[in-house]
């Protein structure tokens, strides 16, 4: 998913601090990280797992509308398997469903009760974990999330037809689907969704069929790979479809009738990224389709829905004034294909997994199409404006936010732009062809599954064959940035440069009193430049070297590789 552009200037979701007892646990857990600098990153994260008790194998999910009252008609049915023996109770995410029936496939009532958000099915009796059970579920819903009526509108001199979107990251699925809705089950899926005649239905994978039938038209989409929950969509509307192909990749772009002007505007790219994704991933695009489809109020910039991506309208008509900013958004989409897609974050709390990834890969095609600058020039904004939100939000949290929940509150610039500026901070620590070669290894790994942390941290210490404890602790655990003051001092007699660094960051929770900084300093004088090499770990630290003469420029961290950090330079001082 990407943040809208549009409405970058406040980032006004209010974050919410979780409850008492998690705070309590991570006080706890970071105030012996504190004193040892070592984290056992994978049972943190379990933390933030929810308990499964079966493992999905298949969504086949009908669908149709009553667009007055803004209702849905469904009748869903799910195959799954118990991860366990003795298996006789199946809990569903569901919220503010009617039911009609609900039982096995086979027509089979069970008995069943709603508690909360849940439906607890119970069995006709015990099951083993080599069984597959079928259970089918018939019922109405107005959904509060998850499903979007969007009224007709009259734009620019045409007319914008009414549509209905889904939008079910992080955890809105359940308000119209009654499924697992947890990012940790993958399962594949299909869709039979009826609409009106004149109207088009994109939804995930392949389309099978397309039927009328007293009036209406019903498409029948479906996703052979497993995928998260809430990565299924559709989007209902009139559009017009343009398409092309990479490789043998069908690419459709679907847009309303006459806004073509928009698609070689705003996708003229798209082949280019998927080459220089291949390249980079040296995995070749894991689906059989890539749609990008415009809708209208969406409340994200867009949403990488597998193989059918969803884009908010006011950005891709934007892009005469945003070209660039629209170029890296249809980018950032493409690029969760891999990161977030095929491997998909285990809970919420490594959300940065699928964001950090899908914006540091924005910068990347950047490099690859336009240059080494311009790749720095996205790295660096990215830093800004996380620096920016840090600035007016105080609730904070690190990459692995232990703050997280199932809101709109995970989408700030901490997962995303702070994730890309870490990931290139990664890279220049671990080198170039260390850095390539553990994301491949890390999405061969765990390609059509679920990663955390720590499977990231795990890869990058094998290939590099450095201890990066250090590394993933201030940088993805813990939070804040190092605001570093220096104070550089030229000692005529003594021919020495005496440099000081202050960390003036506000020590707070989660926050370093010193974060590790491994910075180069470029030194010039008459007689040319020289590089010189330091190593930050105190709160305040001082580094003397010879110079024969007083120093004409002082550049510390010349090739920005600590874009994290915020850098205030004194003016240099001379002294006898």
């Amino acid at each position: 998913m990407q943040l809208a552009f549009l409405e970058f200037t406040g980032y006004s979701e209010n974050m919410k601090f979780a409850r008492f007892s998690v705070l309590l646990f991570i006080f706890f857990v970071f105030y012996e990280i504190q004193k040892a600098e070592v984290v056992d990153f994978e049972s943190l994260s379990k933390k933030f797992d929810k308990k499964r008790t079966y493992d999905v194998q298949h969504y086949k999910i009908k669908i149709e509308f009553d667009r007055g009252k803004k209702q849905v008609f469904g009748d869903v049915t799910i195959q799954l398997k118990p991860l366990e023996d003795g298996f006789s109770i199946v809990e569903l995410d569901a919220a503010g469903l009617e039911y009609r029936f609900v039982g096995f496939e086979s027509e089979v009532a069970l008995r069943y009760e709603q508690k909360g958000e849940k439906l607890k099915i119970y069995l006709d009796r015990s099951y083993s974990n080599k069984e597959t059970i079928s259970i089918r579920v018939v019922y109405s819903c107005r959904p509060k999330k998850g499903v979007y009526f969007v009224e007709a509108e009259k734009r620019n001199g045409y007319i914008r037809d009414a549509q209905i979107w889904t939008q079910n990251e992080p955890e809105e699925a359940h308000h119209w689907l009654p499924s697992y809705d947890f990012p940790d089950d993958k399962a594949t899926s299909e869709q039979i969704i009826t609409v009106l005649p004149d109207e088009t239905v994109i939804g995930n994978g392949e389309l099978l069929s397309v039927s009328e039938s007293e009036g209406k038209k019903t498409f029948h989409y479906r996703m052979n790979v497993p995928h998260s929950v809430y990565l299924i969509s559709f989007v209902v509307g009139k559009y017009v479809k343009l398409a092309d192909f990479y490789r043998d990749i069908p690419l459709g772009f679907y847009v309303y009738p006459q806004t073509e002007w928009v698609v070689p505007k705003a996708f003229s790219k798209t082949k280019d990224m998927f080459r220089i994704f291949e390249q980079l991933t040296g995995m070749p695009y894991p689906f059989n389709k890539y749609d990008q489809t415009i809708v209208a109020r969406f409340r994200f910039g867009g949403m990488e829905n597998i193989t059918a991506t969803t884009l908010a309208d006011t950005e891709i008509f934007a892009v005469n004034f945003l070209p660039n900013e629209i170029e890296d958004l249809v980018a950032h989409e493409l690029a969760h294909s891999w990161f977030g897609n095929l491997v998909t974050c285990q809970n919420w709390a490594e959300l940065w997994l699928n964001e950090g990834f899908a914006s540091f890969m924005e910068a990347a095609y950047r490099e690859r199409m336009y240059g080494r600058k311009d790749y720095m020039r996205k790295i660096k904004e990215d830093a800004q404006r996380y620096f920016a939100y840090e600035r007016v939000n105080k609730n904070r949290h690190g990459l692995f936010n232990q703050l997280a929940r199932p809101d709109d509150s995970i989408f700030n610039p901490i997962p995303y732009q702070k994730g890309s500026a870490f990931l290139h901070t990664l890279r220049e620590q671990v080198g170039d062809a260390a850095f390539w070669k553990a994301v491949q290894k890390y999405l061969q790994r765990h390609k059509f599954g679920n990663a955390r942390t720590s499977n990231l941290k795990r890869v990058f210490e094998e290939v590099s064959g450095q201890n990066l404890d250090w590394f993933f602790y201030q940088w993805v655990y813990m939070a804040g940035f190092p605001q570093v003051e220096v104070k550089p001092v030229y000692y005529k007699n003594r021919k020495r440069l005496e440099i000081t660094f202050t960390q003036k960051q506000t020590v707070e929770e989660l926050v370093p009193q010193a974060f590790i900084l491994p910075l180069e300093i470029e030194l010039q004088d008459s007689k040319g430049k020289k590089l010189e090499k330091i190593r930050l770990s105190k709160r305040t630290e001082k580094f003397s070297f010879k110079m024969v003469e007083k120093p004409q420029t002082i550049v510390i961290d010349p090739l920005n590789k600590q874009p994290l950090m915020l850098l205030k330079m004194q003016s240099l001082e001379t002294v006898n």
